[in-house]
C-alpha cells in the first residue's frame, strides 16, 4: 500500500550564533514531515502490515526530502532521528509500525551507512501536538556532540483519522558542542556504537 499523504512540510533551522559566539560553519538540521490518513483509524487490527510498508516508503522519502533541503550529498549527512505522532481514532502501536519494522533501511540509504540506530519517539496527540524529534550520529552512538532534538509540529495535523510522520538529517553536531566523548574522526562506524 502506498501512503496517502495529505501534505508534506520540509523546514531548516540553521544556527549561526550561539550565546553570543559565531557558529562556523552553522549547524544546521532540516526535518521533513508527511500528513498520512492512518488506513487503521477507528478500528482495532492485528496485523498493521499497511503501516509497516508505508514506513518503509516514508523513510527514504523523508530522508531525500531532508537531504534536498540541506543541500549536502547523501555522505555529508552526520545525524539523524525520526517521530510519530497518531490522532485520536488511532492506537500508539500505529505509531510504532511505521517507525520501527522498516522505515530505518531506507532512511540509511537516503543519508548512506547509517550503522546506528535510528533514535525515535511517538506518541498521540491532536491538531497541532508537537513532538521532539531525537537526534544521534548515524553511525556512532557514541558521539556526544550530536546528541539533540528538534521538535516536530504541523498546525492542522494529525487529525483524528491521521498521523504525522517526522525525519530530522543534519549536517552538523550541535552548536558550540564541547562536553568531549567520541569525536567525528575517531569513529569506526561498524557496530553502530564507536
Amino acid at each position: 500500500m502506498s501512503a496517502n499523504i495529505r501534505k508534506i512540510i520540509v523546514q531548516v533551522d540553521e544556527v549561526r550564533i550561539e550565546m553570543g559566539q559565531p557558529v562556523n560553519p552553522p549547524t544546521r538540521r532540516a526535518l521533513a514531515m508527511a500528513v498520512i490518513a492512518n488506513p487503521y483509524a477507528g478500528r482495532y487490527a492485528e496485523n498493521l502490515d499497511e503501516l509497516i510498508a508505508i514506513g518503509e516508503e516514508l523513510g527514504g522519502l523523508l530522508g531525500e526530502k531532508c537531504i534536498q533541503a540541506l543541500g549536502i550529498n547523501p555522505s555529508d549527512a552526520q545525524s539523524y532521528g525520526k517521530a510519530a505522532i497518531v490522532g485520536e481514532a488511532g492506537e500508539l502501536e500505529h505509531a510504532a509500525a511505521i517507525l520501527h519494522p522498516k522505515l530505518g533501511a531506507p532512511l540509511r540509504k537516503a543519508v548512506e551507512k547509517g550503522a546506528a540506530l535510528v533514535p525515535s519517539a511517538k506518541k498521540m496527540g491532536g491538531l497541532g501536538t508537537a513532538i521532539d524529534v531525537p537526534l544521534g550520529h548515524k553511525d556512532a552512538a557514541f558521539v556526544r556532540s550530536h546528541f539533540d532534538a528538534m521538535e516536530a509540529r504541523v498546525s492542522d495535523a494529525p487529525r483524528a483519522n491521521e498521523i504525522v510522520v517526522a525525519v530530522v538529517v543534519t549536517d552538523s553536531g550541535r552548536p558550540l558542542a564541547r562536553i568531549g566523548g567520541l569525536q567525528i574522526g575517531d569513529i569506526v562506524g561498524t557496530d553502530g556504537l564507536r
